[in-house]
C-alpha cells in the first residue's frame, strides 16, 4: 500500500511520525508530498495532520484520508478535499486518557480552591477556605464523543455528579447523566459548578461559550475549554470574570496559537493557560490506530471513526 504522509509538521515532527508509522506498518511504502506529486496515481491513502489546502486533490487512487488529530474542522474547511473519499478522525485511547487527566486536574483544582491558594502564595497570604466534597460539586461536560465520554467517566469515578451533554442522544455510561438538546442544556447549566467543553468545532458550536451561557451558570463557576479556541468568545469570558460570574477559567486552546503576547489572558489572575497540551498526540499509540484503519481500507474491512461531513465531525 502506498501512503502519503502530509501535514503541518516541522522536519523533526515529520521524521518522528514517519518512523512511528513505518514501524507500525512496515509493509507499506510511505510517500512524502513531493513523491506523491511526482506519481499521483500511485497514492492509495493519506495520513494527514492539518495539511495545506489542496494537498489531497489530484490523487485518483485515494481510498482513505486518515487524520492524526481528533479534530477535523481545519481539514473539512479545505474546499478541494476529494468528495468521495472517506475521512477517519483520530480516536486514540492514550489521548483520551491524557485528556481525562487534564480535566480531572482542572476540576479538582477548582473544587478544592487550589487556583485560589496559588494566587494567595503569590500575594504572601495565608488563608484557609472551607473544603468542599466532590459529591456536592456538579460537573457538566459538553460533548459526548469518545473523548468527552472518557472524561465524564473519569470524573464520575472520583465521586463528582457528572452530566454529559450532546446535541443528539447517545450511549449512557455508568455514573453519568446523559442529556441531549438545547432545552436540556439550559436546565443543566444553573447547577454546574464546573463546565468542561469538549465539543467538536462546527458552524453550530462556534462561539458556544458566550455571555448567555456564562450568565446561566451559578455565580463563580469554573470554565474549562479543552476543545477549540473558536468555541470561546474571549470578550464575553473577560467580562464574566470581571464581574465574578465566572470564578476561574482554564484554557488550553485559543483563536490564534501561540497566544499573542498582548492578549489579556496572559496576565489575568483568574485565568490558567496551557499551551495546547491538554492531550498531546503520542506517535506510538496514534500510529497503531491509523495503521489499523489503513489495513482495513486495504483489505475491504470496515474503517473506524469515519467523519460525517454533513455534521462536521
Amino acid at each position: 500500500m502506498n501512503v502519503m504522509l502530509c501535514g503541518d509538521f516541522d522536519a523533526a515532527e515529520a521524521q518522528a511520525w514517519q518512523q512511528a508509522l513505518a514501524a507500525a506498518m512496515p509493509e507499506a511504502r510511505w510517500w512524502t508530498p513531493a513523491q506523491a506529486r511526482a506519481q499521483p496515481a500511485a497514492v492509495q491513502a493519506a495520513v494527514v495532520a492539518n495539511p495545506q489546502p489542496g494537498s489531497l486533490q489530484g490523487l485518483p487512487a485515494l481510498r482513505l484520508i486518515q487524520s492524526l488529530w481528533a479534530g477535523v474542522d481545519r481539514l473539512l474547511a479545505d474546499t478541494t478535499l476529494p468528495a468521495g473519499v472517506p475521512i477517519a478522525r483520530m480516536v486514540d485511547p492514550a489521548m483520551n486518557a491524557a485528556m481525562a487527566e487534564t480535566a480531572l486536574w482542572a476540576t479538582l483544582a477548582l473544587q478544592r480552591d487550589f487556583f485560589t491558594y496559588a494566587r494567595q502564595q503569590r500575594q504572601g497570604r495565608w488563608q484557609q477556605h472551607a473544603q468542599r466534597r466532590a459529591d456536592e460539586w456538579p460537573v457538566l461536560v459538553l460533548g459526548q464523543g469518545e473523548m468527552g465520554r472518557t472524561v465524564a467517566r473519569a470524573l464520575a469515578g472520583m465521586g463528582f455528579p457528572v452530566t454529559g451533554w450532546s446535541r443528539n442522544p447517545g450511549p449512557v455510561d455508568p455514573g453519568v447523566t446523559r442529556i441531549a438538546g438545547d432545552a436540556a442544556l439550559r436546565q443543566a447549566l444553573p447547577p454546574a459548578r464546573v463546565l468542561i467543553n469538549l465539543l467538536p468545532l462546527t458552524a453550530q458550536t462556534a462561539g458556544v461559550l458566550d455571555a448567555r451561557l456564562f450568565a446561566a451558570l451559578p455565580r463563580g463557576a469554573g470554565v474549562v475549554n479543552l476543545a477549540r479556541g473558536r468555541h470561546l468568545v474571549d470578550a464575553d469570558l473577560l467580562a464574566a470574570l470581571a464581574c465574578g460570574q465566572v470564578g476561574h477559567a482554564v484554557l488550553d486552546v485559543f483563536h490564534a496559537e501561540p497566544l499573542p503576547a498582548d492578549h489579556p489572558f496572559w496576565a489575568h489572575e483568574r485565568v490558567t493557560l496551557l499551551p495546547h497540551v491538554a492531550a498531546q498526540t503520542d506517535e506510538r499509540s496514534a500510529a497503531a490506530v491509523a495503521v489499523a484503519n489503513l489495513r482495513a481500507a486495504r483489505d475491504g474491512a470496515p474503517v473506524r471513526h469515519l467523519v460525517d461531513r454533513g455534521r462536521g465531525y
